[in-house]
């Protein structure tokens, strides 16, 4: 018996469908769930060019909001200091990017409607990191 509230379950089903949609696009995942004490990315995925740090926002066909509306300023910070975390563990000399993957699927049937790739969705602004 799993003790996941239905937002999690939610959400590890649009981040399974995120990964399969990047490594479709010829991203190699190279961490899921990274967790550092500011917060998590769902996603790390690389190519030959980027390193991306993804957060998946997975919603419902009913819902009212872009789920990339949830990526909000505080957000955005969360996951560019963990993102620098990240990087100071595991250099790399690929360039890093933030995106936003919004899945949307139907809540009856369980079926992916859509998936929308936000590419370079936010940059660090002031300060937070020094990529």
């Amino acid at each position: 018996m799993s003790n996941k509230t239905a937002a999690q379950k939610t959400g590890d089903f649009g981040e399974k469908a995120a990964e399969s949609y990047l490594n479709k696009k010829g991203f190699e995942t190279v961490g899921r769930n990274y967790h550092s004490r500011y917060g998590e990315i769902d996603i790390i995925a690389q190519n030959e060019q980027y390193i991306v740090f993804a957060e998946v926002k997975t919603r419902s066909t009913a819902a009212i909001d872009r789920p990339s509306a949830w990526v909000d300023k505080r957000k955005q910070k969360k996951l560019i200091v963990t993102a620098t975390i990240y990087l100071e563990c595991n250099p790399t000399e690929l360039q890093p990017r933030f995106d936003v993957i919004e899945v949307i699927y139907d809540k009856k049937t369980k079926v992916i409607v859509s998936i929308e790739h936000i590419e370079n969705a936010f940059i660090q602004e002031d300060g937070y990191a020094a990529f």
